[in-house]
């Protein structure tokens, strides 16, 4: 299936193709955020302490007088930071992993298989607190966290598709013809287990940016002076009944973003899925 068929039938799912042109835009905001944020997010103003939302103030200002706006801008680059790496550890990490245990099978597979279950078995949460505390507490801490937490899925799915591919005839015929394992892996099989590994990986965005914001609100993510959606919520948490603001906006921030990978990920499910496919 081409991109341009792909790119086609993801169009017609309005609400996938919505929040890909959302996720498409918070990416420039993210880049363009150092040149379009209307204030210094560090600077304090105390006469203009937690001032409602105005003109001046769009999202009006925090309890040491910052612009909200400014900061939640900084902020985006962090949440997409933090989702992009933590999908790169798993896509060069656990996917290969996966492919080698489903294509050789054997003692191989079974010691890994019941290392990813070991895992796996782990409430991700807990196990990314406890990453993020063995390594120390900073945010690229927390993103290696994140990505080590995520890395099992992936080797789970690999390893299943794999073992669909391995049997299939221009597998074999590619063995009998004297191909390696590696040009097999390349020419065969990551292209054909790609689709399900490119939808999770849209599912994982999401999730990438909820499981940030949660270690930053408990402390444990995004240090000061690093700004994330999580600790810009932390900070608001004890003056919600004075300013709600505060954490109103960093809260809708990331519910639109995780809601955004949601429907990618069943959008790209549909347009990947050849038993879905419709004429264009």
């Amino acid at each position: 299936m081409s991109f341009k068929t792909i790119f086609k039938r993801l169009m017609a799912e309005r609400l996938a193709f919505a929040s890909f042109i959302f996720l498409v835009m918070l990416v420039i905001v993210a880049l363009l955020a150092p040149h379009i944020q209307p204030y210094d997010p560090f600077k304090q103003d105390l006469t203009k302490v937690m001032q409602l939302p105005s003109a001046e103030h769009w999202l009006g200002t925090d309890g040491l007088g910052c612009d909200i706006l400014s900061k939640l801008l900084v902020g985006s680059q962090t949440a997409i930071k933090s989702a992009l790496f933590a999908i790169m550890i798993p896509l060069l990490v656990g996917v290969p992993l996966g492919v080698l245990s489903g294509y050789f099978g054997g003692v191989i597979d079974d010691i890994f298989m019941r290392i990813v279950d070991a895992i796996i078995a782990i409430p991700a949460l807990i196990l990314a607190l406890g990453i993020t505390s063995a390594l120390g507490v900073n945010l690229w801490n927390a993103m290696m966290a994140i990505g080590i937490v995520f890395t099992p899925k992936f080797a789970r799915l690999a390893r299943g598709q794999t073992l669909q591919v391995r049997l299939e005839p221009y597998v074999e015929a590619a063995k009998i013809s004297g191909a390696g394992f590696v040009w097999i892996m390349f020419r065969h099989i990551l292209p054909n287990i790609s689709p399900p590994i490119v939808v999770q990986a849209s599912f994982n965005l999401s999730m990438a940016i909820l499981t940030e914001t949660t270690l930053s609100f408990l402390g444990m993510g995004a240090q000061p002076p690093d700004v994330s959606w999580g600790n810009l919520i932390q900070q608001g948490y004890s003056l919600i009944y004075i300013n709600p603001w505060m954490i109103v906006y960093p809260g809708i921030a990331i519910m639109l973003t995780i809601l955004a990978g949601n429907f990618l990920g069943d959008g790209l499910r549909i347009a990947l899925d050849p038993k879905q496919q419709k004429i264009f």
